[in-house]
């Protein structure tokens, strides 16, 4: 039908210019000759005048042909020019397709007013799998992209309310099933297109696959869950805080709370409390400088601090981290655990490690090293110090009559007596077998003989009560020695002592000997 009407166009144009030109050609010929006739009598006259008359209607009808002529090339060479600029544009759109559309990296399909797929871009193909030849001038696509009913229905429902003009969707997710069967997700923004009298020609889809996006997310958000059930579980707390003076916390485990009994609200950037303002501002700046050290070498840390618990109670800690980089701030990042138990049992392994295992005493070895401390102290303040050399008289016998568990038991209580008889800053210790020492501070040469005698007259008085009833009767020689009149290190005092005490013992033992440096001793007998 328009291409009848197509050929009947220039048609009516040739009949539009020739029937002006027999009716004008005709009014000519008849009037002119009847004015002719009129005008002129002879037939010469009328001759010429026909004559200027024919030449007359040449030229007129010469120049309006030309004018016609001349009109109508205009209007070819316009619409020549019109066409040639259409046809550039339209290779201008099929380039533009051709590279923008059809090569661009996200789906691109553009529909009709009655949801028939008429461009389908070359992502479209990829994602889908179906090619332009099965979905293009067709509406079979959607049951091919969907093929669950109900999520159809859902998904051209949308598609009516595009095509309506009754809103655009921006980020609106749909799992379609390709041809392969393999399921993705697409996320959409849509609109409806309007043509230039603003009638709604069609939609435009725009689809990103975001299925490896999503499948990264639930990752992410599964190695999340993973991680905090561990941070939760972790016996400690996890935590990264700025590299600041007060530790400001950005982020810690719920496992603070068993450490410190702050909830880790109150700890993040030191909303009720800092970190920093939990430990010994000494035991600070240590720490800072063995971090900064390790950051320094690009290595961990370890440290181990005490902190005050939010009950008051001290806790110590053991904090192993490192520091990180984010952006343009430097971050620590690690664990902090509590080693309170740990740190108990160190120092009662220690303890013990420098305990006597029978009577709780100072071993040979923590006694010999005290002392060497207390007689640099003593050299640096020029203070007294005495030191006293104990001996249980006859103990041989008492493990000989009564046997060693008798012997252990008097040992026992003998050492009980002797610590709850002397100064808080006293050290008392076992030497070995029944020779005890103790290391008196501070005290003067009659001040310790004095003390020497009080302990010697109680362990005569006090008898060692056995576990069958019985009791045991002690005597005690005591040898004392002063710095730095008998010694001026701990062998050379110990060796005076020592020497005084065997003079107590030649002299009939039970007895109390001051060393002297001409060898004199003075000796306190019992009375």
């Amino acid at each position: 039908m328009d291409k009848q009407k197509g050929q009947g166009i220039p048609l009516k144009r040739a009949l539009s210019a020739v029937l002006p030109y027999l009716v004008v050609g005709w009014l000519w010929i008849s009037f002119s000759d009847l004015i002719v006739s009129r005008w002129f009598k002879s037939p010469e006259a009328i001759s010429l005048a026909q004559t200027y008359k024919g030449a007359l209607f040449v030229l007129v009808t010469g120049l309006v042909l030309f004018i016609f002529v001349y009109r109508q090339l205009n209007q070819d060479r316009t619409l020549l020019s019109l066409q040639a600029e259409q046809q550039d544009e339209i290779l201008k759109l099929n380039q533009f397709r051709e590279s923008i559309i059809d090569r661009a990296n996200v789906w691109i399909n553009v529909l009709d007013t009655e949801g028939k797929v008429v461009l389908w871009n070359r992502a479209a193909e990829e994602i889908s799998g179906y090619t332009r030849d099965e979905v293009m001038n067709s509406d079979v696509v959607w049951s091919l992209l969907y093929p669950d009913e109900e999520t159809r229905e859902t998904v051209l429902a949308k598609v009516s309310e595009i095509l309506r003009d009754q809103g655009e969707v921006v980020g609106f997710e749909t799992t379609i099933c390709n041809k392969s069967g393999e399921q993705r997700i697409i996320s959409w923004n849509s609109r409806s297109l309007k043509g230039i009298d603003d009638e709604i020609v069609g939609s435009i889809a725009i689809g990103q696959d975001v299925t490896d996006i999503r499948e990264a997310e639930h990752m992410i958000r599964r190695r999340d869950r993973q991680l905090l059930t561990l941070m939760d579980n972790l016996p400690g707390m996890a935590y990264r805080c700025l590299y600041d003076e007060h530790w400001t916390m950005k982020f810690v485990s719920s496992g603070c709370y068993d450490v410190t009994g702050y909830a880790p609200d109150e700890l993040i950037d030191n909303q009720v409390v800092s970190w920093a303002s939990l430990i010994d501002s000494t035991e600070n700046d240590r720490l800072t400088n063995e971090v900064e050290v390790a950051i320094g070498n690009a290595e961990p840390f370890s440290l181990e601090y005490p902190i005050e618990r939010k009950d008051g109670s001290k806790a110590w800690m053991w904090e192993r981290g490192r520091g990180v980089v984010e952006g343009d701030e430097l971050m620590l990042e690690g664990i902090i655990m509590d080693v309170s138990d740990r740190k108990a049992l160190e120092d009662e392994l220690s303890e013990m490690a420098t305990r006597d295992a029978l009577t709780g005493l100072l071993d040979r070895r923590e006694a010999s090293r005290l002392l060497d401390e207390e007689i640099g102290r003593a050299r640096r303040y020029e203070r007294p110090l005495a030191m006293l050399w104990i001996d249980i008289d006859h103990f041989k016998q008492v493990n000989d009559e009564l046997g060693h568990a008798a012997g252990d038991t008097v040992l026992r209580g003998f050492s009980e007596l002797l610590s709850s008889r002397v100064r808080q800053v006293d050290l008392v210790s076992r030497f070995g077998g029944e020779e005890f020492a103790v290391v008196m501070p501070e005290m003067s040469a009659e001040e310790a003989r004095q003390t020497a005698e009080r302990l010697r007259q109680l362990v005569s008085d006090t008898p060692q009560r056995l576990e069958n009833g019985k009791s045991v009767d002690l005597t005690i020689s005591i040898g004392v020695a002063l710095f730095p009149e008998h010694g001026d290190n701990g062998p050379s005092l110990i060796a005076a002592a020592d020497k005084a005490m065997y003079e107590a013992k030649a002299e009939g033992r039970n007895r109390v000997v001051v060393a002297s440096a001409d060898q004199a001793a003075h000796t306190s007998e019992n009375t």
